[in-house]
């Protein structure tokens, strides 16, 4: 089969196409047909090693979500058929066979059926940036309705996810993303959209919101982090998706705080989809590629400037 793969860690250059065995599904496994590859800035991490902790075996395919049809089913497996759309939050507990082939084995349980009013590229952008907002936003922060919430990054994957599925529960949102993204980030839901280039942010935010807001979710880490806990009111929430909460400004305020690792769930994948099906949760703008173009597709993920979702197409 056809597959996009890198045989040892390092920068973009080393991603090729290729062929390579053609997976089979095992017991409790869906064999996936891929149209479609989410790309996210976990794959280029993964490719750099800075995840060595998790395990791993070369070559590795990346990609941790997508789209296509059932090309066949494992012992067990009773809920999908052949040709069946499905979708799927790929991850396995080690990294190698990932989205970006023309075929995939995937667990039945990070399978769902993919809703008729969403095509393979809108699909394969949903799983992981799309549960990655919904564990930090529903499932840790509970997030309600008439509550604040500050997105930072909020033209990028997550954080496009974030706005909207914030906006869906009823609370206001204010995102932070450059000057050029703020009408998107606008017609996500936010209901200000701040410029975090220049002097004064923290001043800024904080005239938007003067008693603090309820939840801040910050997928930069570093100095914005830190200004979260100036930002968030005592009693808050932050969730990070990139460096671990300090303990002493939580105490300090009585925050709740996690870094988040989102998991694959295909429960809350199965909600969230049906969402973004009945328009109650607008899907992120989203750029396709061919999966000849997956070099450019990383080089443009690292640059941390993509808005919405970058989806690799597999012919």
């Amino acid at each position: 089969m056809k597959a996009a793969y890198y045989a040892r860690f390092g920068g973009p250059e080393l991603l090729n196409i290729g062929d390579l065995p053609m997976p089979e599904a095992g017991p409790g496994e869906v064999l996936i047909r891929v149209r479609a590859a989410g790309v996210n800035p976990v794959d280029w991490k993964v490719r750099e090693g800075q995840l060595k902790h998790l395990p791993y075996a070369f070559p590795i395919i990346p990609g941790w979500e997508a789209a296509g049809e059932v090309a066949s089913v494992g012992e067990g497996v009773g809920q999908f058929t052949t040709g069946m759309r499905v979708m799927a939050f790929t991850k396995k507990q080690v990294l190698q066979w990932g989205a970006c082939a023309e075929y995939l084995a995937v667990p039945a349980g990070q399978v769902i059926a993919t809703p008729a009013q969403l095509d393979d590229a809108e699909a394969a952008g949903l799983p992981v940036a799309g549960l990655t907002a919904w564990q930090a936003l529903v499932e840790f922060a509970r997030l309600e309705a008439g509550q604040t919430v500050l997105v930072h990054a909020a033209a990028g994957g997550v954080g496009s996810f974030a706005v909207a599925i914030a906006r869906h529960l009823g609370a206001t949102v204010i995102g932070t993303c450059r000057p050029e993204n703020a009408d998107y980030v606008r017609s996500l839901g936010a209901a200000e959209a701040v410029d975090y280039h220049g002097p004064g942010l923290k001043e800024r935010l904080s005239a938007l919101a003067p008693e603090g807001a309820d939840v801040v979710l910050n997928a930069v880490g570093g100095e914005t982090l830190a200004l979260s806990y100036k930002v968030v009111k005592p009693g808050g929430v932050i969730v990070g998706l990139v460096d671990a909460p300090d303990h002493d400004q939580c105490a300090h305020k009585d925050l709740s705080a996690t870094r988040l690792v989102v998991r694959p769930d295909g429960g809350q994948l199965a909600e969230l989809a049906a969402l973004a099906a009945d328009g109650k949760v607008r899907l992120p703008e989203i750029k396709t590629l061919p999966l000849e173009q997956i070099v450019e597709a990383h080089r443009l993920s690292e640059s941390g400037h993509v808005r919405g979702k970058l989806v690799l197409t597999v012919s």
